[in-house]
């Protein structure tokens, strides 16, 4: 049996919960009405939202709240930009904890456990009582539903859903005398190219050949997962989010080849910046750089060169973790928001056009394959074959990590990850270290 919550988040809970379940009606699945249809009440809905990328997320988000208003009058949704993924976290605990329970909120696909361990997520399942709504369940990407289904049941919708991809400067290629239509494969040629695309002027580095961000404030463990997964399919932890593989010889390996890339010049010393990588590689301070395809429409917007983007180089399989954000809705709220929430849910993530012009829009990919068969989609990656880069790469997809105390565990990797790329301690080291960490959190789950 896995246990709910340590100690202290379950006395911060328990009163929560309970004065909710004494003072609001949980809803029964599939019941009600949520359109407002027939009445004057507007049912008001706020969403923690995260913003983790450029490109203006937020900005499109907002217009379909309004648009959904407008299908919809009585309900409105209004977005709660909360930041990154992880204060969008704290956030959402905290209203939780102050019985300010949101109806909805769209977090971290890999928050999931945690969330389960607090026992305040509704499974989408017990919702779902047509055929439409079933089919509208089953349709989204299998990779994209790693996060999001566990035990039989499905507890996130995916919507702001991502792979790591890279992108490469092809102008820069055709400079360092490589082929701007074939970019590195394998870690060998990534290595190389690396090198040759890294120039210095002055005894000064002006151009890095590769950029892999690895600070704590982004998302370290995630781009470690990469090299991970590209080892025929390694992964961090196991499905069950109780047991995690930091001081496993493949991790190790994989975390040793990254470090290589600062030791040789061809990255920055120390740790990059998940917020300003994708800065560095428009302003051409790096001709290469592992990040999100959540951020393919801002870069497409300003980089004045002409770039390329590819499937992460593969080690003895290619390999990439997906990522982002998925719609959860949450007990201890009236029934009438929890049906307006599942409403609203269904109508963002249903229809191809809408999830298409989504993709479009941001560079996220688009959740559904039936997105990709729409006019908008085909004929943008007509003109913007790019855009297709992420889609293809959830054929070798592994689910991101994700373990019960989410937060705790993912700093003890964050953390161990930082002490190797600043040189205070060997790889091995580092990971045997996060292991015992890891292990003494995760114990109380088996």
């Amino acid at each position: 049996m896995k246990k709910t919550l340590s100690a202290i988040l379950a006395a911060a809970m328990c009163c929560t919960l309970v004065l909710a379940g004494c003072s609001q009606t949980s809803p029964a699945p599939g019941s009600g009405t949520a359109s407002g249809a027939g009445s004057d009440k507007v049912i008001e809905l706020d969403m923690y939202f995260p913003v983790s990328v450029g490109g203006g997320p937020d900005a499109i988000i907002s217009g379909l709240c309004d648009q959904f208003h407008s299908e919809y009058p009585g309900i409105k949704v209004n977005p709660v930009y909360a930041g990154t993924y992880a204060e969008t976290r704290t956030k959402v605990l905290s209203a939780i904890k102050s019985g300010d329970t949101p109806a909805i909120a769209l977090m971290f696909s890999i928050d999931l456990h945690s969330l389960l361990s607090m026992d305040v997520l509704y499974d989408y399942d017990q919702f779902c009582k047509t055929d439409e709504d079933k089919t509208w369940l089953n349709g989204f990407y299998d990779g994209f539903m790693e996060n999001s289904r566990t035990g039989g049941k499905t507890y996130g919708i995916p919507w702001q859903r991502s792979t790591i991809i890279l992108y490469y400067n092809k102008d820069a290629f055709k400079e360092a005398g490589l082929d701007p239509e074939a970019p590195p494969a394998n870690w060998q040629e990534l290595k190389d190219y690396a090198k040759k695309l890294t120039k210095t002027e002055n005894g000064t580095t002006t151009r890095y050949g590769i950029q892999i961000p690895s600070d704590k404030a982004g998302y370290a463990y995630w781009m470690l997962q990469t090299f991970c997964n590209q080892e025929n399919g390694f992964n961090l932890m196991n499905e069950d989010g109780d047991e995690v593989y930091f001081n496993d010889p493949r991790t190790i390996k994989g975390l040793e080849f990254w470090k290589s890339l600062s030791d040789d010049g061809s990255q920055p010393a120390g740790t990059s910046a998940w917020s300003t990588t994708p800065t560095d590689f428009i302003e051409q301070r790096a001709a290469m750089i592992y990040h999100t395809t959540g951020n393919l429409t801002n870069i497409r917007k300003n980089a004045k060169f002409d770039f390329g983007t590819a499937m992460l180089p593969a080690d003895e399989s290619r390999g990439s973790p997906t990522g982002g954000g998925n719609f959860y809705l949450f007990k201890g709220v009236p029934e009438e928001e929890t049906q307006a929430a599942y409403t609203f849910i269904k109508w963002m993530t249903g229809d191809p056009d809408r999830v298409a012009q989504w993709s479009i829009d941001t560079g996220y990919v688009a959740t559904r394959p039936e997105a990709y068969e729409t006019d908008l989609l085909k004929n943008y990656a007509k003109d913007f074959p790019q855009a297709l880069t992420a889609r293809d790469q959830l054929e070798y997809a592994h689910a991101e990590f994700s373990v019960y105390d989410q937060g705790n565990v993912q700093d003890i990797l964050d953390t161990a990850i930082e002490a190797v790329m600043t040189r205070q301690m060997s790889a091995a080291d580092a990971m045997a270290q996060a292991q015992d960490k890891a292990d003494g959190i995760l114990k109380q789950y088996k």
